[in-house]
C-alpha cells in the first residue's frame, strides 16, 4: 500500500487526498513518472494494491483533509 508513503512524501503539489488510490489508478493507466507526480514509486501490481489503498485512504481521510487545510501537528509516542 502506497497511501502512507505518498502522504509522507511531502512533495510540493503532490495529491494528498486519496493519494495511494490515485497513484494506483495513475499506474494502471500507464502513467510515466509516478515519482515526479506523487513522490513515491508505483506498486508492481497496482490492481492488487488498489482495494487496500482505497480502504487505507478512506481511514486516513480526516488526516489528509487536515493536511490539505494546512493543519499540522506533532505526535510523539512512548512511555
Amino acid at each position: 500500500m502506497r497511501s502512507v508513503r505518498t502522504l509522507d512524501a511531502a512533495k510540493p503539489g503532490a495529491p494528498i487526498v486519496y493519494s495511494g488510490t490515485r497513484l494506483d489508478l495513475y499506474a494502471m493507466q500507464g502513467g510515466c513518472c509516478p515519482m515526479d507526480r506523487f513522490g513515491a514509486e508505483a506498486p508492481a501490481y497496482p490492481g492488487l494494491d488498489l482495494p487496500a489503498s482505497a480502504l487505507l485512504d478512506t481511514l486516513l481521510l480526516p488526516l489528509s483533509l487536515l493536511t490539505v487545510l494546512g493543519v499540522s501537528f506533532q505526535a510523539t509516542g512512548g512511555l
